[in-house]
């Protein structure tokens, strides 16, 4: 499957061999229905509208055209800073049903990023205009996905999930997925505190609209977390999902709407077949 599809956004990282991630698109695959046509993968919000069965038929479909090793790690998010060691939660496996429906939500780990060093492991984010933010190691070793919203990226989402990769700035590759981009997302005074003032050089964020009122550059934001931690090698960062409606959903352009997918997984190397005698 070429990353240029027409459901899907592939990082366009120079990621190690084997590695591989990106971002859904709203449309070219699923079943949904307006306002969530057609690649809704948020089963969260189903009070909205959409059902459980189309949800589930677009994760179902997503599996089978990206040729994903496995089913996505699906997080219940919740704008915090909780990493999710994949490989060390023995109780965590993903499956289609879940966070679809009442009785199954409690199987989905709450969390807003997740990091793994299997491969074969898919790690996934939803995100409707927050950040999703996917790392990788340069030698594919170690892969890590984080949902970076305006409060979870305030809070430290960035730093707990390079943390839990447990390796240097300098070893790793990040890719911005798709988010709300600096000419449309404008925010009020709470955002503009809650970088600021713990960090004076934020500011440079911001853009003053009218009194009271920024737009803010959340990949600016995401930059300077990532170069605070020594991560350098950040590529991505120039799509907007306000400003892109035949794209991608947003949440902030109309409440009611779906959900993207960001993911990135390794596959396995191939097996040697066994040595003649």
């Amino acid at each position: 499957m070429s990353d240029r599809s027409p459901f899907f956004l592939g990082a366009d990282w120079p990621a190690p061999p084997g590695v591989r991630g990106g971002s859904t698109l709203r449309h070219g695959l699923g079943v949904s229905t307006a306002p969530f046509d057609t690649l809704n993968l948020g089963g969260h919000r189903l009070a909205n509208g959409d059902t459980a069965a189309n949800v589930r038929a677009n994760r179902a479909a997503l599996v089978e055209a990206l040729a994903l090793p496995a089913a996505p790690l699906w997080l219940r998010q919740v704008h915090g800073t909780r990493v999710l060691d994949a490989d060390a939660d023995a109780d965590t496996a993903p499956g289609e049903a879940v966070g679809l429906e009442p009785e199954a939500a409690a199987l989905e780990p709450e969390a807003d990023a997740a990091v793994t060093r299997r491969a074969g492991v898919v790690l996934a984010v939803l995100h409707a205009d927050c950040l999703p933010l996917l790392l990788c190691a340069d030698d594919g070793e170690a892969l890590g996905a984080a949902h970076a919203g305006w409060r979870g990226l305030a809070a430290g989402v960035v730093e707990a999930t390079v943390a839990a990769m447990r390796l240097p700035g300098e070893r790793l590759i990040a890719w911005l997925g798709p988010a709300a981009g600096p000419a449309n997302y404008e925010v009020g005074e709470e955002v503009f505190a809650a970088f600021v003032d713990a960090d004076p050089g934020a500011a440079a964020a911001f853009v003053a609209t009218r009194p009271g009122h920024w737009r803010v550059d959340l990949y600016a934001l995401a930059r300077r977390r990532l170069a605070a931690l020594g991560v350098g090698r950040v590529h991505g960062g120039g799509r907007c999902t306000i400003g892109e409606p035949q794209a991608f959903f947003s949440h902030r352009r109309e409440a009611r709407t779906g959900r993207m997918a960001s993911l990135v997984w390794r596959h396995a190397p191939p097996s040697r077949p066994p040595m003649g005698r």
